[in-house]
């Protein structure tokens, strides 16, 4: 017997991404599925209906859900469309729990086995699956983008009959994934790039796409490849070298941000008021409260002469390949525990053991368990 899978229709505000893609679609169903789409739920991510060729089509939630075995989803599902699944459906989507305290504990009652896309393990083996990096890889490129669109001049140097005008400079703080492509990307437009952050690994990365590292002398390294909180001193230490380079640049990006705590304050008030007129700061880290102490998540001010945005889900800004490369994660994530057109779920994988959020009536990561049982 096929395996329903069911795709809800995103509905939170300013989303536009969807779970799945017609070419995805068509290699899910080799593995046994049969997959059903809430109507219109592609046309944000120019998909209309009749680019999905090998999938039926359901027109409200109960007639999705109610004998789906798997779902798919972007954005957290409501407790409404919880509530209308059966005892040990299988849910893939972002949550963030943390975020979400009252959806998880009613996953754990309604004994639906989640797994949270933010929680892939950032190892070798699980990086076609990894949902945050190829999100964070569109907004890294799409920053360079907008920074250069509310920039009043433009990024390459250009030589002209009445003389030279010369390159902009573009500073990206944070260099994860998302800060490593928007240095690609300013590099690529003609910005004399540089590149900030904490650990000091990511030195090397930096350079080799072209930047100069600004290297203030502090490790910050962290656990799952995140970078941990600074002390006083070091915030100090930095903001002492950093400064220069901030007050330096017409681009400044940053993306520094730490599941499940506020972003981190990477550009202080006194910083962005010694900055040079028309200079602009694209701060990725909104979701979190920003990494600009300026900064208005959700908004695009002017604070003096300087322009600060704070866009909400960028990714989605990019619908259409967001989508295809979010739904690719999930084919990844799909084909470690469909074997043989049926679901076995390998508790000894490391991927699936570590990304599960609830199963059996239980939130299984011990943090989330905790932080919820203190709220």
């Amino acid at each position: 017997m096929p395996i329903k899978v069911a795709v809800l229709l995103e509905r939170r505000p300013d989303e536009k991404r969807v779970a799945m893609v017609p070419a995805v679609a068509e290699k899910l169903s080799k593995l046994g599925c049969d997959i059903c789409i809430f109507s219109g739920a592609g046309l944000n991510s120019k998909l209309p209906d009749s680019a999905y060729s090998t999938v039926s089509f359901a027109h409200s939630d109960s007639e999705l859900l109610s004998d789906a075995a798997i779902v798919l989803a972007v954005q957290p599902p409501t407790l409404e469309q919880v509530n209308l699944l059966q005892p040990r459906t299988i849910l893939l989507s972002f949550i963030y729990a943390h975020k979400e305290p009252e959806l998880t504990c009613l996953l754990r009652d309604k004994n639906i086995t989640c797994f949270a896309m933010e929680q892939v393990p950032r190892i070798s083996r699980a990086q076609a699956m990894d949902a945050l990096s190829s999100q964070a890889a569109l907004a890294g490129y799409y920053a360079a983008l907008l920074g250069a669109t509310k920039l009043a001049r433009i990024l390459p140097m250009m030589t002209t009959a009445v003389g030279s005008i010369r390159p902009a400079r573009c500073l990206v703080m944070g260099l994860g994934v998302a800060g490593l492509q928007a240095l690609a990307t300013a590099r690529r437009l003609g910005a004399i790039t540089e590149g900030y952050d904490v650990r000091p690994e990511t030195k090397e990365q930096a350079e080799s796409l072209g930047a100069k590292f600004v290297d203030t002398g502090v490790d910050a390294r962290g656990e799952g490849g995140y970078a941990r909180e600074l002390t006083a001193d070091e915030k100090e230490k930095i903001a002492s070298v950093v400064t220069r380079h901030i007050q330096q640049a017409d681009i400044v990006i940053t993306t520094a941000a730490i599941p499940g705590r506020p972003s981190p304050k990477l550009i202080s008030k006194a910083q962005v008021d010694g900055m040079k007129l028309g200079a602009v700061i694209i701060d990725l880290a909104a979701e979190g409260g920003g990494n600009c102490e300026y900064s208005q998540p959700g908004k695009t001010i002017e604070q003096g002469q300087i322009t600060i945005a704070a866009p909400f889900n960028v990714p989605s800004m990019l619908a259409e390949h967001a989508s295809e490369l979010y739904a690719k994660n999930l084919l990844n994530l799909l084909q470690l525990m469909i074997i043989n057109n049926a679901i076995n779920l390998n508790w000894d994988d490391e991927v699936l053991a570590k990304t599960v959020l609830t199963h059996n009536g239980e939130i299984k990561p011990a943090a989330v368990k905790t932080a919820l049982e203190q709220q």
